[in-house]
């Protein structure tokens, strides 16, 4: 018990004296990026810049698709909407991503954050979407949305769920993949990516699909977990096998990429990334916050290049 607590404290990361969000130029740790990324993170490089390799459990397949991760996810599909099963962290964490989607996007395309359907008018896509408890919200912000996902069992629960709300049953849920769509010619405004990109066998070639769908200057947002020793000792030992609020095996920690890495895989895809914040847990409250930490959790906000015509 004294272990967990001690790897709960860690969670927290570093104390801020501030609830304003701190932004900082790192152009110069990204010198052979082209966008200037604002990021929370005031920590110098400890690791060169490297795209490590990702062990894959499967045979070489022409899409993303992990099919050892998505037998994972099979396996807990009906769970989704259990705010106290395995996806209760989720569910948790769920309030904090919104609230950097909602102000991140409104800057990026000009709407009032202050306004209840900011997102009337725009189309949306929520890849990995689960059974959909971030594509219901972005529905009720007035965003014409689309979930797809590869696990149908996970489709059919978010079709039965959206469809209790006047509000979110005209979301279109389909049992495809991020290339599928890309075939199909689909084009988003902005293309949504959470907790999904350390559970694909090929983060390039996924990210690829993603600037694929998002429409010149649109908007691509992406939450994952960094590949460093203390989301290993929070994600993995804590939140897998000392805490229990995740089955066993849901991450692998050589498949996580650190944000350094994200940001380049994106800008060889021609997405630009702008903005980064960290997700602290607050075990005394069992509240997540946005910080200047992104050492565990973290989200990008970027935006796909315009190419001259």
């Amino acid at each position: 018990m004294a272990l967990a607590l001690k790897l709960l404290k860690q969670l927290r990361g570093p104390s801020t004296t501030t609830s304003t969000i701190l932004y900082r130029n790192l152009r110069p740790r990204f010198s052979n990026l082209r966008s200037t990324i604002r990021l929370f993170s005031d920590a110098p490089l400890s690791e060169p810049l490297t795209i490590p390799p990702h062990q894959k459990p499967h045979s070489p397949s022409p899409s993303s698709l992990n099919q050892y991760e998505l037998a994972k996810f099979v396996a807990i599909a009906e769970t989704w909407w259990d705010s106290e099963g395995p996806f209760k962290p989720l569910h948790q964490l769920n309030p904090t991503r919104l609230a950097f989607i909602r102000s991140t996007l409104c800057r990026h395309f000009g709407r009032d954050p202050l306004s209840p359907r900011p997102f009337e008018g725009l189309k949306f896509v929520d890849v990995g979407c689960g059974g959909g408890i971030v594509s219901e919200p972005l529905a009720r912000l007035g965003a014409t949305v689309t979930g797809v996902d590869a696990v149908e069992k996970n489709i059919k629960i978010a079709r039965l769920h959206a469809d209790l709300d006047p509000l979110t049953s005209t979301i279109e849920y389909c049992c495809t993949t991020a290339e599928k769509l890309v075939e199909e010619q689909k084009n988003f405004d902005a293309v949504f990516a959470l907790e999904v990109i350390e559970h694909v066998a090929d983060p390039a070639e996924f990210c690829k699909s993603l600037a694929a769908l998002t429409v010149p200057g649109g908007a691509t947002v992406i939450s994952t977990i960094n590949r460093s020793m203390r989301a290993y000792a929070t994600a993995i030992v804590a939140a897998e096998h000392l805490l229990h609020w995740l089955p066993k095996g849901t991450h692998q920690w050589s498949s996580f990429l650190t944000p350094e890495e994200l940001a380049l895989i994106l800008e060889r895809a021609s997405i630009s990334v702008q903005e980064m914040a960290g997700f602290v847990y607050n075990p005394l409250t069992g509240r997540w916050s946005l910080s200047d930490d992104v050492n565990v959790n973290f989200i990008a906000y970027a935006t796909k290049i315009k190419t001259a015509n």
